[in-house]
């Protein structure tokens, strides 16, 4: 797979499973922190003055296709920051360059800051002699024309406590009481099931897939059994914690049960954990941040070590708008973010 060495682009440097065919995936490049923002206890890292939250600054690069990156532009939207941070996106198909700019296809954009071609442009600019992968999302600062951070997990979290008084949503997804609990529910979720779900599908093994895909319907079973006793992961309120299990739910009939050959069961067979990620769906802004075409077309062309003739699977056919009654259990919504 390709990778920036020294700042040289390379197509043969990273190799996304060991010796003994599991999936291995890379460390982050960029993990810098916008100040104001509530660093959680497992990460060494301290917010900067250098960057100040401030509406119109910062800018995203994602791809409607990445779990990771949507995660950003979920949390950009129930918080309503559309206004105060600019998003780039990339084509959802990505070759030997990388992931680039394709303004011509529908739901593409271009480089609105630069005008490059492909994002490992943006990650040279930041840093000339970097080494990584160039991974979606990224979060740019404009002023001092670098990237903050490239994680996923930090990014969501610098949002959500950093820039609560930017917003035009009365949403808090991860209040000061509950970012222990948000933090431990996040770190229990991503090796089964975020992670889970790629160690499965990219195993060049039969044993590292047996172990991805236990681990993976033992935590679904146990998170759907949670959900019928609570509306949420971290009790009857959203959180950041809901927004990880999301965008990996929300893809999983449509890609990960075939395509990553997770096919011991459909998330719409679970009784609780279908409904849950329907009311998540149903959110305001929620909706509009999922792109299938484009989630179908990354994963179904992108990968032919997995899918080589580059056919594109078409169901099933799932209904994310249908009642879900899970305000049955309690708990209260923001005002905002009801349809």
């Amino acid at each position: 797979m390709n990778m920036l060495v020294d700042g040289e682009w390379r197509t043969d440097a990273y190799k996304s499973t060991d010796e003994s065919g599991a999936f291995d995936r890379s460390e982050t490049a960029f993990r810098d922190w916008i100040a104001g923002a509530a660093v959680p206890e497992h990460v060494d890292a301290e917010p900067t003055d250098r960057f100040q939250p401030e509406a119109g600054r910062y800018h995203l690069y994602v791809s409607y296709a990445c779990p990771w990156a949507h995660r950003a532009l979920l949390v950009r939207a129930l918080l309503g920051l559309e206004d105060a941070i600019s998003v780039s996106v990339v084509d959802p198909w990505r070759g030997e360059d990388g992931w680039q700019f394709t303004p011509e296809k529908d739901g593409c954009t271009k480089d609105h800051l630069y005008g490059a071609d492909y994002l490992r442009e943006l990650y040279m600019k930041a840093d000339s002699d970097v080494t990584g992968r160039v991974t979606v999302p990224v979060l740019w600062d404009t002023e001092t024309e670098t990237i903050v951070n490239n994680e996923s997990r930090e990014i969501i979290r610098q949002l959500s406590t950093a820039f609560t008084e930017i917003g035009k949503n009365d949403v808090t997804l991860a209040p000061e009481s509950l970012r222990s609990e948000i933090d431990s529910v996040i770190t229990e979720i991503y090796e089964p099931i975020n992670n889970g779900v790629y160690r499965a599908g990219f195993a060049t093994k039969q044993g590292p897939y047996d172990d991805a895909i236990d681990e993976l319907f033992a935590a679904l079973d146990h998170w759907n059994e949670l959900l019928g006793e609570q509306r949420f992961l971290v009790g009857d309120r959203l959180t950041e914690a809901d927004i990880c299990m999301f965008t990996t739910l929300v893809r999983f009939d449509q890609v990960y049960h075939t395509h990553f050959m997770c096919n011991k069961k459909h998330i719409h067979e679970y009784e609780n954990m279908w409904p849950y990620l329907r009311e998540l769906y149903q959110l305001s802004g929620v909706a509009e941040t999922v792109n299938m075409e484009h989630i179908k077309a990354h994963y179904y062309t992108t990968h032919p070590g997995v899918t080589p003739s580059g056919i594109i699977a078409r169901g099933p056919g799932l209904d994310f708008t249908a009642p879900h009654d899970r305000a049955d259990f309690g708990g209260e919504l923001p005002a905002a973010l009801a349809r």
